[in-house]
């Protein structure tokens, strides 16, 4: 288990400073159990307030509520409430409405995927911010040429469980087709509403290509953008991307030194980011970063495999620490997950709850940009564990790669 951070962090809070033109100390408080989302009005007694960092002493169950093929990932549109849509694998989107699978997939993508290798296929699905209004949403594969391809649909205009095939644009193609492994897979609109994707480092091992510290290349990275077209452009860059107008670098950047960044996410009520990033032979981690620190960051492969040394010829320099690591008698695999922010969870509310494809126990810590405390096997498991989710209440799913998608429920 990692608990401090690289001495060389404070070479990355100067770098984060120069990109932000402000940027404050190093934020070592916990998560803050005080700023809740404001999503189901208030605490699980429904007074006033959020309830306080749960212990992680059990306080749950698993409830399945459907069984389906290889699914990856189980996400909502904003402001939806009645319909979750599961990714599986294999090239299909289910719907579960009013806790019923529908026989038609919301779509179905198969023959556009390569599906050879168990990293590959149909990755995730991110609805956009407006997507009430627009119907826009976006999907992460693995092309037939085994290359990563981000695609932008649109729900039917005849009816709103159904995607309309014809509309699909491709927004972004990564060349990856020489090794089948490491694919990242995760779109994500962040809290500043720019879609965020996780790029493996292209695969085989050891970062044999050294692309973890090239800023040339996209794969290794978290990329941002914004995936509306721009100046006859599929996409445009934010202004305030770290590495624009730099030479040699490319600009869709946003954070680099990642293996694979299977899966992320942003916590609700401050904005950090926890990445679990899937490690080499040794450790696999948890990164933390404040919302001032993310922009520009690095952190650290193949220079580093957890805090350990891993590629001499690498260089690091201001590379961020993980705040959390295990070996392999934890796992071969981390599965990133959420802090959790449903206050009906009490008793892991405030905690980040993360997994091993490997292992399978769901285990939760108190996150903070300086360490992860308290870390507890939460004593649930999940076989195959490939994913978690939330809806838009801030409700927590986890998958399995065994067919099975559970939601976390307080254990009464």
């Amino acid at each position: 288990m990692s608990t401090l951070r690289r001495n060389s962090i404070l070479l990355a809070v100067c770098l984060c400073a120069a990109l932000l033109a402000s940027c404050g100390g190093k934020d070592d408080t916990v998560a803050d159990p005080t700023s809740p989302p404001a999503k189901d009005g208030g605490g699980a007694d429904g007074g006033g307030g959020p309830p306080p960092v749960g212990k992680g002493d059990g306080g749950v169950k698993l409830t399945e509520i459907g069984s389906f093929n290889e699914p990856v990932y189980v996400t909502q549109p904003p402001a939806e409430r009645s319909a979750l849509f599961v990714v599986e694998r294999g090239g299909k989107i289910r719907v579960i409405q009013d806790g019923e699978t529908l026989v038609e997939p919301f779509l179905e993508i198969g023959d556009l995927l390569e599906t050879g290798y168990e990293e590959q296929g149909l990755l995730s699905m991110a609805f956009a911010p407006d997507y009430e209004s627009s119907g826009l949403f976006y999907v992460y594969y693995t092309n037939t040429e085994g290359d990563v391809q981000i695609v932008e649909y649109s729900r039917s205009d005849d009816d709103p469980l159904l995607a309309d095939p014809e509309s699909a644009r491709n927004l972004l193609t990564i060349e990856h087709s020489e090794h089948e492994n490491h694919n990242g897979g995760l779109l994500l609109f962040g809290p500043d509403k720019m879609l965020y994707a996780g790029i493996g480092d292209g695969g085989g091992g050891g970062d044999q290509d050294r692309r973890g510290q090239d800023l040339g290349t996209l794969l290794g990275k978290l990329l941002r953008i914004d995936p509306s077209p721009q100046g006859g452009k599929p996409y445009g860059i934010p202004k305030d991307n770290p590495f624009v107008g730099q030479a040699g670098t490319r600009p869709e950047i946003f954070e680099y030194g990642l293996r694979n960044p299977w899966r992320y996410s942003f916590d609700s009520a401050n904005d950090a980011l926890l990445i679990g990033d899937v490690g080499q032979d040794q450790f696999e981690e948890v990164d933390y970063l404040p919302r001032s620190e993310q922009p520009g960051a690095n952190l650290g492969w193949s220079a580093f495999e957890g805090d350990a040394r891993y590629n001499k010829d690498q260089e690091a320099n201001g590379a961020v620490g993980p705040i959390h690591t295990y070996g392999r008698e934890g796992g071969c695999s981390i599965t990133g997950g959420y802090v959790v922010r449903d206050p009906k969870l009490t008793s892991i509310f405030g905690r980040y709850v993360y997994g091993d494809y490997c292992e399978g126990a769901l285990r939760t810590f108190i996150p903070s940009a300086s360490d992860a405390k308290d870390d507890k096997d939460l004593g649930v498991s999940v076989g195959g564990l490939s994913s978690f989710g939330e809806d838009s209440s801030g409700q927590l799913y986890v998958t399995s790669f065994e067919g099975p998608v559970y939601r976390v429920d307080p254990l009464k």
